[in-house]
């Protein structure tokens, strides 16, 4: 497989897909990379069209959650060993913020490999940053018991479309030998002109996200991600649902 072939996929054929792939690529999810062995994570696979009708509106009604025969959502999780260390006598530690962050590099690690496997099947995959933005209200319709909480997701089945890949930033940019350099002016507008380009090119090409940029006066791709895309106060809003979450779901005992 092509690892560079990756594109997200929002158009989806009816096809089913069939339980034995499935398996094959929840079985690939389950051999990640994990933080002391635990697998501290569980993946929550979603047919049914009425469960995912209502994963529409949390999903921010992105048309992936109904066209997709499945969705995965996986969540950071510490209730399952929670639960094996009391049936043993041992303290039942991992209730806050650090075992949070542990249990959601091990689903992310896990969301990985099962996207590589997929798609390497022929299938395709999109993911949905709103699976962390929506965190409570996804807990709720999956009905994720204590110590659960859904940091990432996808949609998932065969490609109905073939969309363009999207521009990446040149490894120059993200890669630093021995020590982190920093940036100088020159170097932060090279690494970044072939993004500015092609990112503001594709969104006005969509004629919803044209309108709402020319709306909104904004007149670089820099303004569009900080102004129309990823404001301030969204991400405080945001910031404030997933604490809110992690509370609801016991990881900040000790905050």
């Amino acid at each position: 497989m092509n690892f560079a072939n990756h594109r997200s996929i929002r158009s989806y054929e009816k096809t089913p897909v069939p339980e034995e792939l499935l398996e094959k690529i929840l079985q690939a999810a389950s051999r990640a990379s994990s933080s002391g062995n635990m697998q501290c994570y569980s993946v929550i696979v979603t047919s049914d069209p009425g469960i995912k009708r209502e994963l529409y509106a949390p999903h921010f009604q992105q048309s992936m959650v109904l066209e997709a025969p499945l969705f995965l959502t996986f969540c950071a999780d510490f209730h399952r060993m929670r639960h094996w260390l009391a049936l043993n006598e041992a303290p039942e530690n991992f209730d806050n913020f650090m075992s949070f962050m542990i249990a959601t590099i091990d689903a992310v690690l896990a969301s990985q490999n099962a996207a590589l496997a997929a798609e390497a099947e022929g299938l395709g995959i999109c993911y949905l940053g709103t699976t962390l933005a929506s965190c409570g209200e996804i807990a709720r319709i999956l009905r994720c018991p204590q110590h659960v909480v859904p940091v990432v997701g996808f949609s998932l089945g065969y490609p109905a479309e073939t969309p363009p890949q999207r521009d990446r930033l040149p490894l120059r940019g993200i890669v630093h030998r021995e020590r982190y350099e920093e940036y100088q002016e020159s170097a932060i507008r090279e690494i970044y002109g072939e993004k500015e380009k092609a990112g503001w090119e594709r969104y006005m090409a969509i004629p919803e996200l044209r309108k709402m940029i020319e709306e909104s006066g904004v007149e670089n791709l820099a303004q569009v991600y900080t102004t129309v895309k990823y404001t301030k106060e969204s991400h405080i809003a945001y910031s404030e649902q997933v604490l809110g979450c992690l509370r609801a779901q016991g990881f900040m005992a000790s905050v």
